[in-house]
């Protein structure tokens, strides 16, 4: 049967199922249907089935235009599983209480597939995870069907790279990295994703494929932090941090601008570095560098609180009982995920420093999370002539920035959003 697989393989005759359709998986399944593969996604969320079933995107990346436009099926039955060659899990691993990995969702689906496994399937788990979570807890939960991995079935990882809003790079561009849990497992994969990624690299193993995932957020959490830290030693400085690293970033080697910010929100680099910490305690090892970035960014939304109750000062007025105007509560520009957004710990801290605070952001009409119940208000003259201070956390493009420069009495923008336009005046400070 694993002949068969790859005989399938090698013609491009396999058929696909996607388990989890959020900010990962969907895109998946359009990706794979454009490239010509018979592709089925599933959802234990009846209503997410529903929606597309009716050809609704829920999310940002997609549009509904683009579901027209595809062949796929979308069902919550786990039965449907075992007509799929290949099988995809693309569900959330959130952390736990105390910070820990959350692999919860890779089991349930493990058990999903594992219930109805059948012999001449390739499993793929795309979930962002620790080290050993392939082959030491998703492969036994597998093998609990009877069948044997290589005997039977085969099994890899190949981390998803999925960057929300990000025009030039979408799925089907966006190199992958894959890992079997066997050598034949790597092989098969890579024959997968090289019918619809325009660039694979395959490496040794499960793990070494998990690794690089948890590096490449890990490294971009830690370079954040950085340049944070650097943006506070900046303002006392007296220099302007966004300048700073425009002038560094001129250097065509060695060099890789980052840009300071409110904090670290999304689905990705806010908890990634969590796994890595995680799997290097189970061995023994320390992670310093990592718990220093951890000090540095999730102090930002305090960081940023002090700057709008300084700037008010410097205009002789208090924070307390000042209108705030907050300008995106999105992680970031141009999408409608909050998940882990910095805006809701500063919001926070707004509020308990008696500040009114109401936000604008045409991509989240609503925020109740973490004790805030706002609604989104319009964003004109009169809702910016009303703020002692517009604070801009996430700068989309939907905003319009030639009035928020003219009209707003005072400005923090913790994204350069003004500057980069050159419409930074006397009434606008950054952090």
């Amino acid at each position: 049967m694993i002949e068969e697989l790859f005989t399938k393989l090698e013609n491009w005759t396999w058929s696909s199922a996607v388990v989890g359709l959020g900010y990962v998986g969907l895109p998946l399944v359009v990706t794979q249907a454009r490239a010509g593969v018979p592709v089925t996604g599933f959802d234990v969320k009846e209503s997410v089935i529903d929606s597309l079933n009716a050809g609704r995107s829920h999310i940002d990346d997609i549009a509904d235009d683009e579901l027209a436009e595809i062949d796929a099926r979308f069902t919550s039955d786990p039965a449907k599983l075992s007509e799929a060659d290949v099988i995809f899990i693309c569900v959330p691993t959130p952390l736990a209480v105390g910070k820990l990995p959350d692999i919860s969702y890779i089991e349930r689906a493990g058990e999903a597939i594992a219930a109805s496994l059948r012999r001449g399937q390739l499993v793929i788990l795309e979930s962002t995870t620790y080290p050993g979570t392939t082959e030491d807890t998703l492969l036994p939960i597998l093998e609990k069907s009877g069948l044997k991995l290589e005997d039977d079935f085969l099994l890899a990882y190949a981390p998803e790279r999925v960057d929300p809003a990000n025009a030039s790079f979408r799925t089907a561009n966006i190199p992958r990295v894959v890992g079997g849990a066997t050598l034949r497992s790597t092989a098969a994969a890579e024959l997968v994703y090289r019918r619809f990624i325009e660039k694979v690299h395959p490496v040794s193993s499960a793990r070494t494929a998990e690794m690089a995932k948890l590096l490449e957020n890990t490294f971009r959490w830690v370079n954040i932090a950085l340049v944070n830290e650097m943006s506070t030693i900046a303002r006392a400085i007296g220099v302007d941090i966004w300048e700073v690293v425009d002038a560094a970033a001129t250097k065509p080697f060695g060099f890789m601008p980052f840009y300071p910010g409110p904090g670290v929100g999304g689905h990705c680099i806010p908890l990634d570095p969590f796994y890595l910490q995680w799997a290097a305690r189970v061995t023994g090892e320390g992670t310093r560098f990592v718990e220093l970035a951890e000090a540095i960014n999730s102090r930002m939304p305090q960081v940023v609180v002090s700057r709008v109750q300084d700037a008010l000062n410097d205009h002789a007025k208090a924070l307390r009982g000042s209108n705030v105007l907050v300008l995106g509560v999105a992680y970031k520009k141009n999408v409608r995920d909050f998940r882990e957004s910095p805006a809701k710990e500063t919001i926070g801290g707004l509020q308990q420093h008696g500040a009114v605070v109401t936000y604008s952001d045409p991509h989240v009409p609503s925020l109740r999370d973490e004790g805030i119940e706002l609604d989104s208000v319009p964003l004109d003259e009169r809702t910016l002539a009303d703020a002692d201070c517009v604070l801009i956390l996430a700068d989309h493009d939907a905003f319009d920035h030639q009035l928020i420069a003219r009209t707003a009495r005072l400005v923090v923008d913790t994204r350069n959003a003004l500057g980069r336009r050159g419409l930074r005046g006397d009434n606008v400070v950054t952090i």
